[in-house]
C-alpha cells in the first residue's frame, strides 16, 4: 500500500512575509493612485471652471471683465481654485462693493455682487459713494452721468464724508424750492460754496452755512423779482446779504 504525501503547512514566518509583500504592494498601490488623481485635479484641462455665474443687481460691472479676470488670475482647475483669493480679486475691482464666492459643484464658480452706488464725482476725477467712500471707477460715457444726475463735489483729501454730509443737509434744505446744487466747493479752511442748477453762486462761509443758506431760500422770491439776473449770493453776513449782478455782456 502505497503512502500518500502530506502537504506540508506553511510556517508562521512564510506567512508573515506573503502578508508583508501584500501589504506593501496595497501602499504602493494607493500611493501610485493618490499621485495620479492630484495631477489630475491640478490638470485645467480634467477639471476646468467651465461655467461662471455673476448675479447681483449691476449697471457698471461687466460680467465678462470678471470671468476673464478669474481665469487669468486662478489658472488651474476647479479643485485647485482659491476662493478667498477669488474672492479678494473681484473686491479689488472699482465698482464691486462687496462680493461672496463660492463653487458649484462639479465645475461652476457662482459670485454674487453688490455695485457701488454713486452719490456724487469727487474732484473731477472719481467718484463717492452713497457711504462717502472714494472709489476709481470712471463713467466714460456723459450721457449716463447726465441721467445719474450726479453732484460734483469739490475739497481737501480726507473731507470727503465732510463733503458729502454738507451736501446733503444742504440739498435737503433746497428740495422745497427748484433749485439744486450742481457743484460745491470745501475749501482748505472748511468754506463752503455752491453753484446752484439756475448758475448763481452762493457763498455761505466756515461756519452756520445751513443758517445763511435758508436765509437765500427765505429771500430768493423777492430777488428772482428783480429784472436782473442774479451772479452770486454772498452770505458772509450776520443778517442780509450781498447780490452781485450779471453785467450785460454775462448775460450775452
Amino acid at each position: 500500500m502505497s503512502e500518500v504525501p502530506l502537504l506540508e503547512k506553511p510556517s508562521k514566518g512564510s506567512q508573515f512575509y506573503v502578508g508583508l509583500a501584500f501589504f506593501m504592494a496595497l501602499i504602493i498601490f494607493l500611493i501610485i493612485g493618490v499621485i495620479r488623481l492630484n495631477a489630475w485635479l491640478e490638470d485645467e484641462q480634467q477639471a476646468p471652471v467651465q461655467n461662471i455665474v455673476v448675479s447681483g443687481n449691476r449697471t457698471f460691472i461687466d460680467d465678462v471683465e470678471i470671468e476673464a479676470l478669474v481665469k487669468r488670475t486662478q489658472s488651474g482647475s476647479f479643485f485647485e481654485l482659491n476662493v478667498d483669493e477669488t474672492h479678494k480679486t473681484v473686491e479689488a475691482l472699482p465698482w464691486v462693493y462687496r462680493a461672496s464666492v463660492r463653487k458649484r459643484w462639479p465645475s461652476g464658480l457662482e459670485i454674487f455682487v453688490v455695485e457701488q452706488t454713486p452719490a456724487a464725482i469727487w474732484n473731477s476725477d472719481m467718484l463717492l459713494n452713497k457711504n462717502g467712500d472714494v472709489f476709481n471707477a470712471q463713467i466714460s460715457d456723459p450721457a449716463v452721468v447726465k441721467q445719474l444726475k450726479l453732484p460734483s463735489l469739490f475739497g481737501p483729501g480726507g473731507s470727503e464724508q465732510t463733503a458729502l454730509q454738507g451736501y446733503r443737509n444742504m440739498q435737503s434744505l433746497l428740495d422745497s424750492t427748484n433749485l439744486h446744487i450742481v457743484e460745491m466747493f470745501l475749501s482748505e479752511r472748511f468754506a463752503w460754496n455752491i453753484q446752484l442748477n439756475n448758475g448763481i453762486r452762493l457763498n455761505l462761509g466756515r461756519i452756520e452755512f445751513i443758517d445763511r443758506l435758508q436765509r437765500f431760500v427765505d429771500l430768493y422770491p423777492l430777488i428772482s423779482e428783480q429784472d436782473k439776473q442774479v451772479d452770486y449770493v454772498d452770505l458772509r453776513y450776520d443778517t442780509g446779504l450781498a447780490v452781485g449782478w450779471k453785467t450785460a455782456a454775462d448775460q450775452v
